[in-house]
């Protein structure tokens, strides 16, 4: 993995975690946290995804929403794990 693809996975995933942040209100852990929640979002939905046999395509934009997907699902866990 080069620099450039290293520092376009970071922005993906800042991006979503960002985004999941504001979605599930309340769930904003700063950005090295937005960082970690997008990536981890990220894989998750690279996993659910292809086995519900959902494809979003290809590109910078459709990795974000791919992304948010997955940490918005994290996040909603993650508030589950912690009411219960």
């Amino acid at each position: 993995m080069g620099v450039e693809s290293l520092l376009v996975f970071i922005i993906v995933g800042a991006i979503a975690g960002w985004l999941a942040g504001l979605i599930v209100k309340g769930y904003g852990f700063g950005l090295i946290g937005n960082i970690v929640v997008g990536i981890v979002g990220a894989f998750i939905a690279g996993w659910l995804f292809p086995a519900v046999g959902v494809s979003l395509g290809t590109g910078v934009i459709a990795a974000i929403i791919h992304a948010v997907i997955g940490a918005v699902i994290l996040l909603l866990l993650i508030r589950l794990v912690k009411s219960a």
